[in-house]
């Protein structure tokens, strides 16, 4: 439960294009801030309402100056990035205290162009993202 007062987290999908380590030349960056930063996730896809599960890497943190950034050139000639969906974010499960030390989430995200209920959860090497509804029946959201 958020302390009386405290500030809603905020998220932000970027679409990032032209990255040197991408053979693909696009892939989507989630961002949760996470107190200083962003814990941050890199998608092929972005996850859609009761769609399939979306595969995820988690990359470095994020600084959290993307979460209002619109577009621009990412440093060190790392590409491109343009911000496609942002709004606050209510953490509701994880199976750890801290959100940067959790390996499942669970996430209700409010924003404009995109809200749901956001499930991460590690897998193996990598981690698989879902998007629905909260009242949904999707088999791949935690109950």
């Amino acid at each position: 439960m958020r302390k009386q007062g405290a500030r809603v987290p905020r998220f932000a999908v970027l679409e990032h294009s032209d990255a040197p380590d991408d053979p693909t030349g696009r892939h989507f960056d989630l961002l949760l801030e996470a107190g200083n930063a962003c814990r941050t996730w890199r998608l092929m896809l972005v996850p859609l309402i009761d769609g399939p599960l979306v595969a995820a890497v988690e990359i470095a943190p994020h600084r959290l100056a993307w979460l209002a950034h619109l577009s621009g050139e990412v440093s060190g000639g790392r590409g491109y990035a343009r911000q496609i969906a942002a709004g606050s974010f209510t953490l509701l499960s994880a199976d750890a205290a801290e959100l940067a030390e959790a390996t499942a989430l669970i996430v209700q995200l409010t924003g404009e162009k995109l809200s749901g209920r956001l499930r991460l959860e590690g897998a193996g090497e990598g981690w698989v993202a879902s998007l629905a509804n909260p009242g949904s029946s999707n088999p791949h959201e935690a109950a």
